[in-house]
């Protein structure tokens, strides 16, 4: 037999784990599926908004990974405690698989960044997605201007929640104290800048065409700055996406707009009635982020151009918006991994094939796919790929490998490190109690947005077993 853990159960570890359990080379693999989370799926439940229930649904697709009787998923572990390094977990498995993603976002490296009012756009996704660790977070909401930094689909999806009406809302699975911040927001302008122009924007289309069919709210896209990227005007030899991003924004840039253009000439209404305009910028680099103890008010800008080479240059031309909610998107990076070696300037662990490298030498039984391994690029698909690369290499390796570990049953040794180990049962436990918990709120499905409330469902599962 050979039996192999597999860190992290979003995609790329799901993904790994189907790679080796549908092949035929090794029949009785055994697959250990362990995320510090005692819930699965990773960013497609902590990551992807509440309104995007068709890549949510993903979720039923990594189930069925996760329930056939060679997967094995064990939440609540955490990897790099105390007795569960990488040695450790070698004595227990066979092979390890890391699949831990990118864990932080990167800083703008600005005077200001770390006023009260400005936060990375991960802090706020994990808040409207009920992630446990931001259990303490608050958004207020009350900013009538708020500025995103990054041109992404994450930049997209934080300006999507921030113009959403709660009522739009309220059937998705977002806990009752983001769903009810939105329903008593304040924000009418939502302002979407990036540094480099429209053809080299990181948002799909899809995503960025939604930002025009949302209820009362306008998009406002300059054609002064859209005309300042040398690919606007003849779109036709840009990537397929690019091209359609283009296309998309000449069409509201050449669509009158309508009510005014700055925040302050908005009139107050009703938060239920109040019309947003979402503003989308370009060529605007950020130098400073506004503010005092009390909190931000402006973020300034320096206006670049393209330098010919695929990049901007400044051109010393500066313009300040107005906001009292900056919510940073300017990419994620990975962290280091206790017992692997990094690479900080890729924030990745060196790696052949998926092979976890020490000094250009293979680490024997240890692996890594995901955005750890290559970087935070692609889309979801792309880590079915990455997780074939990988699992392939280990079946190569298998031969050397079978046998290695000396523990018993996994969980056994795993409590036996300190671990408290939520299983399968508990996670469908957690399920139910999400499930009544949103009956009881008049709603369907709605998470519970802390480690207590998380623990106490599976837990009930064990004593009830």
């Amino acid at each position: 037999m050979l039996r192999v853990a597999v860190i992290g159960s979003g995609p790329s570890g799901v993904y790994t784990a189907q790679s080796l359990i549908e092949q035929q080379a090794v029949p009785d693999i055994e697959v250990y599926v362990l995320d510090r989370l005692p819930c699965p799926y990773g960013l497609v439940r902590y990551g992807v908004a509440p309104d995007h229930e068709k890549i949510k649904s993903l979720q039923n697709n990594l189930r069925t990974v996760l329930e056939h009787p060679r997967t094995h998923f064990v939440g609540n572990i955490e990897v790099g405690a105390p007795g569960l390094g990488v040695a450790e977990l070698r004595e227990v498995f066979d092979a390890v698989v890391f699949c831990v993603g990118a864990a932080t976002d990167r800083h703008l490296g600005i005077p200001g960044e770390e006023l009260p009012g400005s936060h990375p756009a991960t802090e706020f996704v994990a808040w409207y997605s009920a992630h446990p660790d931001a259990a303490a977070l608050r958004f207020t909401l009350a900013a009538r201007s708020a500025l995103v930094i990054g041109v992404g689909n994450v930049a997209v999806d934080v300006a999507r929640m921030l113009s959403r009406g709660a009522a739009e809302l309220a059937a998705t699975d977002m806990p009752q104290g983001p769903l009810s911040a939105l329903a008593d927001s304040r924000v009418e302008d939502v302002w979407m800048v990036g540094r480099r122009g429209p053809s080299q924007a990181k948002f799909t289309t899809k995503e960025l065409r939604e930002l025009g069919s949302l209820p009362d709210t306008d998009v406002r896209v300059r054609p002064e700055e859209l005309a300042l990227d040398p690919a606007y005007h003849d779109p036709g030899a840009l990537p397929a996406v690019a091209r359609r991003n283009v296309e998309v924004l000449r069409g509201w840039a050449e669509r009158p707009a309508a009510g005014p253009e700055r925040p302050d000439a908005a009139p107050e209404s009703s938060p239920a009635h109040r019309r947003r305009r979402i503003h989308l910028r370009f060529y605007l680099r950020p130098v400073e982020i506004l503010g005092d103890a009390t909190g931000v008010r402006a973020v300034r800008f320096e206006r670049t151009a393209p330098d010919g080479h695929g990049g901007v240059s400044g051109t010393g031309e500066f313009e300040e918006i107005e906001g009292q909610l900056v919510l940073r998107s300017v990419g994620y990076r990975g962290t280091p991994q206790p017992g692997l070696p990094f690479d900080e300037m890729t924030g990745t662990v060196p790696h052949e094939a998926g092979r976890v490298l020490r000094d250009g030498a293979p680490l024997p039984g240890v692996y890594v796919a995901g955005w750890i391994k290559r970087g935070p690029t692609g889309v979801i698909g792309t880590n079915r790929p990455c997780a074939k690369e990988t699992a392939l290499s280990l079946l190569a390796d298998a031969p050397a490998l079978a046998g290695h570990a000396t523990a018993g049953d996994p969980v056994a040794a795993l409590t036996r490190a300190g671990q408290r180990p939520v299983t399968w049962p508990g996670w469908l436990a957690i399920e139910a109690a999400e499930a009544e918990w949103g009956r009881g709120l008049g709603r369907g499905t709605v998470k519970l947005p802390d480690w207590s409330g998380l623990l106490d469902a599976a837990r009930a599962a064990e004593r009830i077993s």
